[in-house]
């Protein structure tokens, strides 16, 4: 394997860690947690075998959506730190290997923003071109609203500045003119700037809002909007050589696939497998992989330096936007049944294990999946444990719930009195009394061993994120297999997501040759027929990987 395969293209096979600052870990007693909390907590992360964290917003905001609602982009929340613990945080995550991204949230700004009271107080102002204004919303105004359940409009009359202005999200949140050349220039000061902080790359919300110049008076400024991406991306490259861009980009694959640039990827270097992910919770709701093995096949290949992130969860709610109606309910049946459980009639606002009964034979197939399928793995925090979501928290923050680190009071999250918390600790069955981080690390049974072993093994197959991927045929109807090869190695998985044993024989191999197969996530190997098929005995819920391996190779597990 290449040195490159590994360092200049990192992302390829990286362990990407999500988390919200404010419900990570508590250092000061305020109730909310801290950059200097995460900095306290990153030897977890390092155990777990993280190599790139992604930290949610943590910018000056009012906070009426949880931070996604900005008033500058180059600040730090005073509530969770200072520019020098946001530095000191990258140098100690540095020192462990792993790198850290965050979100780069310019769609829109929070209407507190100083360039939006500027743009409100006067057609003169400098910024009012920076935001999109109409005297007359367009007749379209009522379709396409993102969070149908507190928005009737996209286009909300603002009576300071006598027009009405763009916002795709909330009201609060005006959306920036990406056609005006003044913001476009901004949004590279901004990356330049956190780059030269130590940031190796950014989560890039909202991506195809944030090139739609629908409405801008000048939008013919901007031909082609993936022009735009392509500067974006070039500037990165220019600046800080081997950064990323991780994109939400929730679209049909061939579209998503427009995100990526031309075949070298001269746009998002990432983008999340949205497809793949709702086609997945298809297939658990119906024992049965074929809906996955589907969404495999139609997906298109990534860029050559691209690569596709796939995930079981997000800070967001669980979308199935793209399922039908009776798709949509299928998984609502089985994962979701109660209203309150659902959120916005298109997703759920729940978190895995409480979805599957805590069946933790079920859970360890799942993320033996995440870690497998072909693509680069992004963890939730509290998913390495197992966390619940919490209903008690409006919308779709139940599933950011505070961190649960052992089983003393708020879960060891912080030591404020429950009222002053950032959010409310789950309680029942997936409190931390049940749920903790600190007993896990002492039950080498429990769901963060597990998560450790697969991202080892992770690590140690770049077959799994670097190699092809080939779906194996054969009539056992609950069980997903496939072969990932690259160079001289292969790996073949096999996961079964029946509640009953399975019999599968694979081929694996073509005939001649002289071949066995190694187990990697427990002890033993399995002869490989002289026709080069394999035949496994699947328990229910059960996940094999298995190195396939030659009389004399070398090989460590």
């Amino acid at each position: 394997m290449r040195l490159t395969e590994t360092a200049d293209v990192w992302w390829k096979n990286a362990v990407i860690y999500c988390l919200d600052v404010e419900t990570f870990f508590d250092t000061d007693g305020d109730g909310s947690g801290d950059l200097r909390g995460v900095g306290q907590r990153i030897d977890h992360l390092a155990d777990l075998g993280v190599t790139c964290l992604w930290l949610m917003p943590f910018y000056p905001t009012p906070d009426r959506d949880d931070g996604y609602d900005i008033t500058d982009f180059y600040g730090v929340d005073s509530r969770l730190g200072t520019h020098g613990d946001l530095v000191e945080l990258i140098m100690l995550a540095h020192d462990r290997g792993i790198r850290v991204i965050v979100d780069l949230v310019v769609n829109h700004t929070s209407d507190r923003h100083p360039w939006f009271q500027s743009a409100r107080a006067s057609r003169e102002s400098p910024y009012r071109g920076w935001y999109v204004w109409q005297d007359e919303p367009p007749a379209n105004q009522h379709e396409g609203i993102v969070f149908p359940d507190q928005e009737t409009s996209l286009w909300e009359y603002d009576e300071e500045a006598g027009q009405y202005y763009l916002h795709q999200f909330y009201k609060h949140q005006p959306d920036l003119n990406v056609a005006k050349a003044e913001v476009r220039e901004e949004i590279q000061r901004v990356i330049g700037f956190w780059s030269q902080l130590g940031i190796s790359g950014f989560r890039v919300d909202a991506v195809p809002f944030l090139l739609d110049t629908t409405g801008a008076v000048d939008a013919g400024n901007l031909p082609d909007p993936h022009d735009y991406l392509r500067d974006l991306r070039a500037f990165l490259d220019r600046r800080h050589p081997q950064s990323m861009l991780l994109g939400e980009v929730n679209l049909k694959y061939p579209d998503v696939r427009r995100f990526f640039g031309d075949e070298d990827g001269d746009e998002l270097t990432m983008c999340f497998d949205f497809i793949g992910m709702q086609r997945l919770y298809l297939s658990l709701a119906r024992n049965d992989p074929a809906e996955l093995v589907q969404a495999l096949r139609q997906r298109p290949a990534a860029a050559e330096q691209g690569q596709w992130g796939t995930f079981v969860r997000n800070h967001d709610e669980l979308t199935l936007d793209k399922l039908s109606d009776a798709e949509r309910q299928e998984v609502f049946d089985a994962f979701g049944p109660a209203k309150d459980m659902q959120v916005y009639g298109r997703g759920l606002r729940r978190r895995l294990p409480p979805m599957l009964g805590n069946d933790q034979a079920r859970l360890k197939m799942v993320y033996s999946l995440l870690f497998s399928l072909p693509g680069t793995p992004v963890l939730f925090y509290g998913e390495e444990i197992g966390m619940g979501e919490n209903l008690a928290i409006k919308g779709r923050a139940a599933v950011r719930s505070p961190m649960q680190w052992t089983d003393g009071p708020n879960g060891g999250f912080s030591t404020a009195a429950p009222p002053h918390l950032a959010a409310p600790v789950t309680e029942g069955e997936f409190g931390p009394k049940h749920v903790n981080v600190a007993a896990q690390r002492r039950d080498p049974d429990s769901l963060l061993n597990w998560i450790k072993l697969l991202v080892r093994r992770y690590r140690e197959c770049p077959e799994l994120s670097w190699g092809d991927c080939t779906i194996l045929e054969h009539d056992a109807p609950t069980v997903f297999a496939h072969r990932s090869e690259h160079e001289d190695g292969a790996v073949v998985t096999a996961h079964n997501f029946g509640p009953e044993a399975a019999r599968v024989t694979l081929q694996v191999a073509d005939s001649g040759a002289e071949l066995c197969a190694v187990d990697l996530l427990r002890d033993g190997r399995t002869d490989v027929t002289a026709s080069g098929q394999l035949s496994l005995e699947l328990e229910p819920y059960d996940a094999r990987w298995l190195r396939l391996v030659r009389p004399g190779d070398r090989y460590l597990i």
